[in-house]
C-alpha cells in the first residue's frame, strides 16, 4: 500500500491498539511514534505495558523511553518532538503510525493546539492552594469556571487542575477550548479508534493488572524508588505504581494494591472513552474484531 500520512491508533487502555499499530505499520511499510504518556518514562516497563524489544517486530518506535522518572513529563516538548518526528518520516515517504491513549498528547499533534505560556505568580498562588486545600477542591472550582475540561482532568491530577485553572485565568477562555474538534487539524491523518465491550473491556484490564504483577511490578517500583520515582511529579502517579507505593508506605497490602489498580484503570477507562468520543473524525473499530488489521487497512485507504 502506498499511504504516505499519519495514522493514529487511539482509544482505551487494553483495548489492542499496540497489536493494531503493529500491523498498520508493517502494511504501510511505518513506523511508530508513542502516544502513551507514561511510556515516555526510561525502566517503566511492566507497569505501563510497553513492548519488549522482540515484540516490536524490528519496526522503530520513537517517543519511548526519553525521560527519567524524576523530569516532568510536558504536552508542550512532546508535541515538538513527535512532530519532529512525524515531519521527517512523512518526507521520507514512510508512514508515522500515531498510537496511544492520551488523549492531550494525541490532540497535541494531529491538531494546532496551541500552549499558552505561564505566569510563576499565578502558577505559584494556585500550587500553594492546592497543597492547602487539595486537588478534590480545586477540581470543583474548575466544574465551576470549565465544566468540560473539569470532566476530562481526574479530580485527583492536581497539576493538570492547577494548569486549567491557570490557563483559564490567564486567557480569559477555557482551558477546554484545547479539547477534540475546537482546534484546526494540522495534517491530513486518519483517526482509528479501538474499543471493546465494556465487561470484556474490564476483564482485559483485570487480566493485566494480573500480569504486570506475575511480571515484576512490584519489583520494578522498587527499582525505579531507587532512580527518584518517588520525586517524579509525573511518573509517581502513573496507574500501578502509585498503588504499589503506596502499599510500600503501608497504606494498604499488595492485594488491595492490585485491586486499586485495576479501579482505577476501569475508571481511566470511562476517562479515556469521553475523551475520544467527543472527536468525530475518528472512525471506530472493535478490538474483538477478527478482522480488525483488515478493515484498518481499508480505512486508511
Amino acid at each position: 500500500m502506498d499511504v504516505t500520512r499519519l495514522v493514529a491508533v487511539v482509544g482505551p487502555t487494553a483495548t489492542g491498539k499496540s497489536d493494531l499499530a503493529l500491523d498498520l505499520a508493517e502494511a504501510l511499510d511505518g513506523e511508530i511514534v508513542n502516544a502513551d504518556a507514561m511510556q515516555l518514562y526510561r525502566g517503566m516497563d511492566v507497569g505501563t505495558a510497553k513492548l519488549t524489544v522482540p515484540e516490536r517486530r524490528g519496526i522503530p518506535h520513537h517517543q519511548l523511553d526519553v525521560l527519567d522518572v524524576t523530569e516532568t513529563a510536558s504536552v508542550a516538548v512532546y508535541q515538538r518532538e513527535a512532530r519532529t518526528v512525524i515531519e521527517r518520516l512523512l518526507a521520507a515517504g514512510r508512514t508515522p503510525v500515531l498510537v496511544g491513549g492520551s488523549g492531550l498528547y494525541i490532540q497535541a499533534v494531529v491538531d494546532e493546539l496551541e500552549f499558552p505560556g505561564t505566569d510563576p505568580q499565578v502558577r505559584g498562588r494556585l500550587e500553594t492552594e492546592l497543597a492547602r486545600v487539595g486537588a478534590p477542591t480545586l477540581h470543583r472550582r474548575l466544574a465551576e469556571v470549565d465544566p468540560v475540561a473539569a470532566e476530562a482532568v481526574l479530580p485527583s491530577n492536581g497539576r493538570r487542575i492547577v494548569r486549567a485553572l491557570e490557563v483559564v485565568e490567564l486567557t480569559g477562555r477555557p482551558f477546554s477550548a484545547n479539547l477534540p474538534g475546537t482546534r484546526p487539524p494540522r495534517y491530513d491523518a486518519v483517526l482509528l479508534g479501538v474499543d471493546r465491550n465494556t465487561a470484556e473491556l474490564d476483564e482485559r484490564v483485570a487480566l493485566r493488572v494480573d500480569r504486570m504483577l506475575a511480571d515484576g511490578l512490584v519489583e520494578e517500583t522498587r527499582e525505579l524508588v531507587g532512580r527518584g520515582l518517588r520525586e517524579g511529579r509525573t511518573a509517581s502517579r502513573a496507574l500501578g505504581y502509585q498503588q504499589v507505593l503506596a502499599a510500600f508506605d503501608g497504606e494498604y497490602p499488595l492485594e488491595t494494591a492490585a485491586e486499586e489498580t485495576v479501579r482505577r484503570t476501569r475508571r481511566f477507562v470511562r476517562r479515556q472513552r469521553s475523551w475520544f468520543r467527543r472527536d468525530r473524525r475518528i472512525h471506530w473499530l472493535d478490538g474483538a474484531e477478527p478482522e480488525l488489521s483488515a478493515r484498518a487497512r481499508r480505512l486508511v485507504g
